[in-house]
């Protein structure tokens, strides 16, 4: 139901460099930058797989106690996004694992993110037998 969200962000290449890394274990990546003539000046950029879904906003309210969930294709993707949040200033808020008071295969790690927003990947599938 939801196309696309987005957030506020105080220092922009700080927060562009968390989800850089933390994003890239998940397959998403900045895909568009919106020209600032049409952003006030503003550095606005859409982070997403196949098209811009998760965006960020320089300026405005940043806040915390926003949180947003992204979609992991497996529990190793979950571990390292988790690892790659930290390694770029993240700050932990819940290490991977089941979550199964959501459900039985809920798979979940959370950080925080440098504006103290709480970002989660998780993965719904049951564990892959090797």
């Amino acid at each position: 139901m939801i196309d696309h969200a987005g957030i506020a962000v105080a220092d922009w290449h700080k927060a562009k460099a968390f989800y850089d890394a933390a994003l890239s274990p998940l397959g998403a990546k900045l895909l568009h930058m919106v020209p600032e003539a049409f952003t006030g000046g503003a550095k606005v950029g859409g982070w997403g797989r196949d098209k811009p879904e998760f965006w960020l906003r320089e300026g405005g309210e940043p806040g915390p106690g926003r949180h947003y969930a992204f979609a992991a294709a497996s529990r190793a993707e979950v571990d390292a996004f988790h690892a790659a949040a930290l390694a770029a200033g993240g700050r932990d808020n819940g290490a991977p694992g089941l979550r199964p008071h959501y459900h039985a295969h809920y798979y979940g790690a959370f950080v925080l993110d440098p504006d103290g927003n709480n970002i989660e990947a998780v993965c719904h599938r049951p564990q892959q037998e090797g």
